[in-house]
């Protein structure tokens, strides 16, 4: 999740005012700010394809795909974080005018990396799950290709499935299939590649 930024506990309205005058990207935590590090090449290229094949899957449906800029609060908590994207079906949700704050994601996605893995599956994720509108949670791994899809079932309890190379996820909240190949394509020989 990174490291503290500020001593001081701020409020929502504090952290905002702040976040929105920073060059750098934050994540407030029990009034704790805490700064977002940078990530792999790894990590940015299952980020783009993932929301990529996501993105070409839902045209025309009603649904839109956000990336890593827009910030998500979970009411809950007052816990405001950067998911890696996020799907919207229907009207986008916003804490205010400004729309950079959003409250109504359907689909989270969260690649992992070593440092966030423990916080994305866990505090993460258990924020995410007091979103009234959430209703699957895709995590993908930046060093193998596998991507876990949590639903959220009727008796309000979530189900876990994993796949692998080869297979298909389908998010059914949002009516769409994306090939994990495709998401991992090419993923792996970056910067592997030799001088010819």
């Amino acid at each position: 999740m990174g490291q503290v930024a500020a001593r001081k506990r701020l409020s929502e309205e504090e952290y905002l005012a702040f976040e929105r005058s920073s060059p750098e990207k934050h994540e407030l935590d029990d009034g704790e700010v805490r700064a977002l590090s940078g990530g792999t090449a790894e990590h940015s290229a299952v980020t783009l394809n993932l929301l990529a094949e996501l993105r070409a899957a839902l045209a025309g449906r009603g649904c839109r795909v956000f990336e890593s800029n827009m910030r998500v609060r979970v009411a809950a908590s007052g816990r405001y974080v950067y998911p890696d994207g996020t799907i919207v079906c229907g009207r986008a949700e916003f804490t205010d005018d400004t729309r950079d704050t959003l409250v109504n994601p359907r689909v989270v996605i969260e690649v992992l990396s070593s440092s966030t893995e423990a916080y994305a599956r866990g505090d993460k994720f258990a924020g995410y799950r007091t979103i009234p509108t959430f209703e699957e949670y895709l995590v993908a791994s930046q060093k193998a290709a596998r991507i876990e899809r949590f639903t959220r079932q009727a008796d309000g309890s979530w189900n876990l499935r994993i796949f692998g190379p080869g297979e298909r996820v389908e998010l059914s909240s949002v009516g769409c299939v994306v090939e994990v190949d495709r998401v991992y394509e090419g993923v792996f020989e970056l910067g592997r590649e030799t001088a010819g």
